[in-house]
């Protein structure tokens, strides 16, 4: 098996789905006896709904996945039991309040108007090409960083070259990570110890989060110590809610705690959003029936705010699908604390690395029929006219069970407010033929490889 594995590296996620296909949804991966890398890979709905739902006790993170995201440390992806719980009853209520939702409306608006809309104008104006992707995740971080951290970078600007650090410490960090996943631990540890190629960039990764975020919490709490400060501050914020909720707690503690958020928030977010304009230059029937659902509601302002964006059931859909074949986040992974038996009859153990390929799931026919390769939004339209809901275990974009991402809402009226505002006032075209193929980097993030090179053009 190991050789067929290493010439496919470079297509890994199309070369387990194709694996996949042919074994019924679930296969068994033998590695050399002496790496431990016994795997099973399974995209199997009764397996996945097992192993995050039904016997999630049996499936934490563990140690293991902490070595892997060691960068986020005790932040909330990486972490079980007690302190999973206080990150879970701290953040959960926060993001569910209404003034967390009036203020992710507010920062995403005034991102668009004070910097996407200069922007995409700048390159009209020009008649140039430029990286869709990139663009998304200038903003993405931006967005993500004022929301949480009360702090905008300012990274989305007109010079491309203007590469923020945190943006490439997302970038290295991802790449490193994915091959945590694949590689002997043994060996990815010997490349730390010696820093070389991409575990040294994860070290420098790691460095970039500390320089950028610490100075922000120290800042905050000096605002919050000193009672005569005169310097405002949103006291329902999260970035003051979790210093005062968290006083116990070390700065490292609360540095790892927003660094969670801005790897979960920023390149996920890019990402669906450049797998879904890809998808709309692909089908551009799904575009035409997007823009007439959104003229039909005779917006006269610039941006469309949640309540608009909550009309257009056609474009939910749409990002739904989009998720279904590009969900950001591709795989999970899991280890079991005791033996156990899966539906699909296969036997686990502690010593056996479970993956889910999510990006799998959503090629399968035998789970979403044998159109599943077709970008059809219809399929997430009840008859009613509503959005079809689909379990979690069928439909894992978000991830399943109590893990369940809890930026679920966040992410889709980010994503939502932004493309149906992009679709109102522009059309695109892609840059050249070969970029419109499906490539994927080398990453734990379902990211596009070369970018999304388009040429935007005003609608009159």
């Amino acid at each position: 098996m190991l050789p067929a594995l290493l010439q496919n590296a470079g297509r890994i996620h199309h070369y387990a789905t194709e694996l996949l296909r042919e074994s019924g949804g679930t296969i068994e991966i033998k590695g050399l006896w002496f790496a431990n890398m016994d795997m099973l890979v399974t995209c199997d709905p009764a397996n996945v709904n097992h192993i995050l739902c039904r016997n999630f006790e049996n499936y934490p993170k563990g140690p293991g996945f902490r070595k892997i995201f060691h960068v986020l440390g005790d932040g909330m992806i990486n972490v079980d039991s007690e302190l999973w719980e206080l990150h879970r009853k701290t953040t959960t209520p926060l993001m569910n309040q209404a003034n967390f939702r009036t203020s992710l409306e507010r920062n995403v608006l005034q991102k668009m108007e004070n910097g996407l809309f200069p922007v995409l104008d700048h390159y009209v104006q020009q008649g140039t090409h430029f990286d869709l992707q990139e663009i998304f995740k200038r903003m993405s971080l931006d967005i993500t960083c004022q929301q949480f951290l009360d702090k905008d970078p300012g990274s989305l600007c007109v010079d491309p070259t203007a590469d923020h650090p945190i943006l490439k410490a997302i970038r290295d960090g991802s790449n490193a990570i994915l091959y945590r996943h694949i590689l002997p631990e043994w060996c990815w540890k010997l490349q730390k110890y010696y820093r070389i190629d991409r575990e040294n960039k994860l070290t420098q990764a790691d460095r970039s989060f500390d320089n950028f975020i610490y100075p922000i919490l120290e800042e905050r709490k000096k605002q919050l110590n000193n009672k005569t400060q005169q310097q405002p501050h949103d006291s329902s914020g999260m970035l003051t809610s979790h210093i005062e909720t968290h006083r116990g707690k070390s700065m490292q503690f609360l540095r790892d705690t927003f660094a969670t958020f801005i790897l979960a928030g920023v390149d996920t977010t890019a990402t669906a959003l450049t797998w879904f304009f890809l998808l709309l230059a692909q089908n551009p029937q799904v575009e035409a029936k997007i823009l007439q659902d959104i003229l039909q509601l005779k917006q006269d302002k610039k941006v469309f705010m949640v309540e608009e964006c909550q009309k257009l059931t056609y474009l939910h859909a749409a990002f739904c699908e989009a998720l279904r074949l590009f969900p950001p986040v591709p795989l999970n992974h899991k280890t079991p604390m005791e033996k156990d038996i899966l539906p699909s009859g296969h036997v686990v153990t502690s010593k056996t690395k479970i993956i889910m390929p999510f990006y799998s799931m959503g090629r399968m026919d035998t789970v979403w029929g044998e159109d599943c390769m077709e970008f059809k939004p219809e399929r997430w339209i009840s008859p009613d006219g509503g959005i079809k809901c689909q379990p979690s275990y069928k439909f894992p974009a978000f991830n399943a069970g109590p893990r369940t991402c809890i930026g679920r809402d966040m992410a889709f009226t980010m994503v939502k407010m932004i493309a149906s505002t992009i679709i109102c006032h522009y059309q695109f075209q892609l840059m050249e033929p070969h970029y419109s193929e499906v490539l994927i980097t080398k990453s734990v993030l379902l990211e596009k490889k070369h970018g999304l090179k388009v040429k935007f053009i005003k609608r009159k």
